[in-house]
């Protein structure tokens, strides 16, 4: 069997019985709380290795070195686009400053860094085009970058969402293939900055799972004050191919803006598997601003069983009897005790803890604004609230 085959087959075996035999968990009454371990600050503007750091979109735990892979979502603006690695030491009592340990650019196929948007070339390839970074995980079999970036879609420019790999020194291996649907056309597809925030790995590393920020224009508005948005969840093999899709209901927005008619957005800005062995469950990270009141974050756990395959259904907006993901509230970060609630938009699952807790690691895109921070915390999951 081709060592590409068999991760398909695995993949399948997993979404069709494995994840069901999880146990089920404690009841609400002996939950323990889900707390704040600690948080630190990055100074805005921080200069490191000839970079700017900050607009840190996500965040994953490299088992390799101990330490964490981190991108930025600068658009090659400031510098090219780029990631990090850092150190944060988290136990169950606290955690350490955060220190970084290097920096490199992503490579275009041609081996040169990504162009800023005012210098792009539309006559290259779109794999050599400018990118908006949002996500990069850890190849848990190589040890390689899997990151994603949302394209672009203006009057003048369309650049389809990809998901990228790459070596741990930035050099471009490959572009997985996406969904038809999750393509630009002009009256189709993503939304402008609504693309492709989250992707995870799970099912071992066989699978690739990955979420739209936003509805897609066929799918849909967006959220409003008291509707919620629908977006997709795809689930694909790790050399590309894509087994499925399902219905991500969205919360409201939670406030009006001030002024009324001011800019108000929410979407889904991180998703992490619970458990490499379930191919089913899943964090998302809800992340809403609304001008005049500020940020809102919230952690929910989903659970993708019985929910209807979407993937050939053209329009979520016209569909019928389409079966949404399942989803619960695991947190909300109003509720942990930070310093400020800002521009939450990376999870991973750091170092576990005594007692049966799981440390989960956020981090915030400061935008590179000065009224903004650059805010690393650690909160500590206790395994019966999962």
């Amino acid at each position: 069997m081709s060592p590409r085959v068999l991760p398909t087959v695995l993949a399948l075996a997993l979404i069709g019985g494995l994840a069901a035999a999880a146990p089920a968990s404690a009841t609400e009454s002996h939950q323990r709380p889900i707390r704040l371990i600690g948080e630190k600050i990055v100074p805005n503007s921080l200069p490191y290795q000839g970079t700017i750091v900050g607009g840190l979109s996500s965040i994953d735990y490299d088992p390799r070195t101990g330490g964490y892979a981190l991108i930025c979502d600068d658009r090659s603006a400031i510098n090219p686009a780029r990631f990090y690695t850092a150190t944060f030491p988290v136990t169950a009592k606290g955690v350490g400053d955060v220190t970084f340990t290097g920096t490199k650019p992503f490579l275009r196929p041609d081996g040169t860094p990504y162009p800023p948007l005012t210098q792009n070339d539309p006559a290259k390839p779109q794999n050599e085009q400018t990118i908006d970074p949002e996500e990069l995980r850890v190849d848990p079999w190589t040890g390689d970058y899997y990151w994603s970036q949302e394209g672009e879609r203006t009057a003048t420019t369309l650049i389809d969402p990809s998901i990228r790999e790459a070596r741990r020194d930035g050099e471009y291996v490959r572009d997985l293939p996406i969904p038809a649907n999750e393509k630009m056309t002009p009256t189709s597809g993503p939304r402008q900055n609504l693309v492709l925030e989250g992707i995870t790995f799970t099912g071992f590393g066989a699978l690739i799972a990955s979420n739209v920020e936003g509805p897609l224009l066929q799918d849909g508005p967006e959220s409003t004050r008291t509707t919620g948005g629908v977006s997709r969840i795809t689930l694909q093999g790790r050399y590309g191919p894509v087994l499925a899709q399902y219905a991500y209901p969205q919360e409201p927005i939670f406030a009006s803006p001030v002024p009324d008619g001011a800019f108000a957005t929410t979407g889904v800005s991180s998703m992490l598997a619970v458990d490499q062995a379930d191919p089913t469950k899943y964090l998302m990270m809800e992340r809403s601003f609304v001008t005049g009141v500020g940020n809102k974050v919230r952690v929910y756990e989903i659970d993708t069983k019985g929910a209807t395959n979407i993937l050939n259904v053209k329009s979520l907006a016209d569909a019928k009897n389409v079966k949404p993901v399942k989803k619960r509230l695991l947190f909300d970060a109003a509720d942990l005790g930070l310093s400020t609630v800002d521009n939450l938009e990376g999870m991973t699952w750091g170092p576990k803890l005594p007692g049966g807790e799981r440390s989960l690691v956020i981090v915030s895109d400061n935008n590179f604004s000065a009224t903004q921070v650059t805010q690393f915390a650690a909160v500590a999951v206790p395994s019966e609230r999962l």
